[in-house]
């Protein structure tokens, strides 16, 4: 059932449309709606607000400048008079619907009913409670930028058009949630951007149809991409708005939600989440460098473990030279559980240090690994070597850019390791194969999620591989289809 209200126009009666918008704010019930009757130029007038939005050095101002008003000042027009003289203000409209009144009270506006008018005014004099930019925890570099996206929409717009001063960049406004009405803000250059990107976002966003968005950005994310057995992401977050600025510029479309610090980017490829600013802001070659490291450690992240399960209980598959690999003694447990309880264990040690107060947090991982892993090692319930893969698998988990992607990459790591266990050799090529076939076998927003490698585009594999100097950067990704594909 919609929730949706139909339009109320105002009535002649303004202490009907006073007590309409009371009792739809719950005025009497909710400590927080202020409602103020006035009187100015011999007319009488009501404000709506909530409080905690309101800036109140500006309705001050606002209201002393009414105060000064004589009766019939306001005479003949005085919507008119209002809005173009006695109300000096930026941010100030009209409506002639009391329902849209009260959704902009809800919003933080507040609105101003004058007897005699039949609209009423909204006077954007908002504010909210906000921290101030920083850097985010999980994007870090060491030198660069250090603020970052924070809770406020019109903040983290106002961050983007700071590195954007394009006069085509586009912040188009909606309000999804049949009770929420949060704000969501599409950001896209128009002179770049493919139109059929943009509108099919668009047409995405306007199909949500929710009572609200009370995780902010994933929840627009789920409703969006669908495919919620698939836990690679399908859109890249961001905190950075240097970040959000780069993909503007190739052509991606960008989604703010007010409450959310973090930026959905739209469309992307499994290769934008191994990307990092870090990358861009040392030399070429230490960039490129520092890609080559992060690559490898993606990928010891999700084939270590089962490679090596399988040459340790396999050694026949292995070379003379290589013969040391796995251990002499099993122990107690047998190797593949030892492999998912120590996972498991891993993942509970990160929950716990998540809601643990960051100030013991450090103390509890390092007393945790230590203590646990060494007293499992001398009880004969782990082996060492299998202690020394999970870590340098963990550390490649944690070198993965973006979180989401770790998180699913250590699905796929403990999905292979099964398929070795159970299969043997057939069963890691068969996973390898499977995963393949998986990644091709989807799309963000029509866009290949494995591009440029399947389909292979040359010209684009150098950019992923390497890190290019910006001056040879001469061209926009072709996959996004963008209008003006030179940089």
């Amino acid at each position: 059932m919609s929730y949706l209200p139909k339009k109320q126009p105002l009535s002649p009666n303004f202490n009907e449309n006073v007590q309409y918008m009371k009792d739809q704010l719950g005025v009497d019930i909710s400590f927080d709606c202020i409602h103020l009757d006035l009187e100015y130029a011999g007319r009488r007038m009501a404000l709506f607000m909530v409080d905690g939005f309101v800036k109140d050095d500006i309705l001050h101002y606002l209201m002393k400048l009414l105060a000064d008003l004589e009766p019939g000042q306001l005479d003949p027009d005085p919507l008119v008079k209002l809005m173009k003289t006695y109300l000096p203000y930026i941010e100030i409209s009209t409506s002639d619907d009391l329902n849209q009144g009260i959704d902009w009270v809800l919003s933080g506006p507040t609105v101003l009913l004058v007897e005699g008018v039949s609209e009423i005014l909204q006077i954007d004099a908002r504010t909210y409670p906000v921290r101030g930019p920083e850097e985010p925890d999980v994007e870090r570099v060491v030198r660069g930028a250090r603020d970052g996206f924070v809770e406020t929409i019109v903040f983290n717009t106002a961050l983007t058009r700071r590195r954007v001063r394009d006069r085509s960049l586009r912040m188009e406004y909606m309000s999804i949630g049949r009770r929420s009405k949060t704000d969501v803000c599409i950001s896209y250059i128009e002179d770049i951007a493919d139109p059929h990107i943009v509108e099919r976002i668009k047409e995405s966003l306007k199909k949500i149809d929710t009572d609200g968005l009370p995780m902010g950005e994933k929840t627009v994310e789920e409703f969006i991409c669908g495919r919620h057995l698939n836990p690679y992401p399908l859109v890249r977050y961001t905190e950075r708005p240097d970040t959000a600025a780069v993909h503007l510029f190739e052509g991606h479309v960008l989604v703010y939600v007010d409450g959310s610090p973090s930026v959905l980017i739209t469309p992307t490829t499994f290769w934008h989440h191994l990307q990092h600013a870090e990358e861009y802001r040392q030399k070429p070659v230490v960039g490129a460098y520092l890609r080559f490291v992060r690559f490898l450690a993606v990928w010891i992240s999700i084939f270590l473990l089962p490679l090596w399960y399988l040459f340790s209980v396999q050694k026949e598959l292995l070379p003379v030279n290589l013969s040391f690999i796995g251990p002499e003694e099993i122990g107690v447990v047998p190797l593949f559980l030892q492999f998912v309880i120590i996972e498991l264990g891993m993942d509970m040690l990160r929950m716990a240090t998540i809601h643990t107060p960051t100030s013991v947090s450090t103390g509890l991982g390092l007393v945790s690994a230590i203590v646990v892993g060494q007293v499992a090692i001398e009880a004969g319930l782990f082996v060492n070597e299998v202690v020394l893969y999970i870590a340098v698998a963990a550390i490649g988990t944690f070198a993965t850019p973006t979180y989401e992607l770790s998180l699913a990459n250590r699905l796929l790591r403990l999905s292979l390791l099964g398929l070795t266990a159970l299969l043997g050799v057939p069963g890691y090529i068969v996973g390898f194969t499977l995963a393949v076939l998986f990644f091709v076998s989807f799309k963000s927003f029509h866009i290949p999620y494995l591009w440029p490698f399947i389909p292979f585009n040359p010209k684009a594999i150098r950019d992923v591989i390497l890190r290019i100097p910006m001056p040879l950067k001469n061209r926009r990704p072709i996959v996004l289809h963008p209008k003006d594909p030179d940089r």
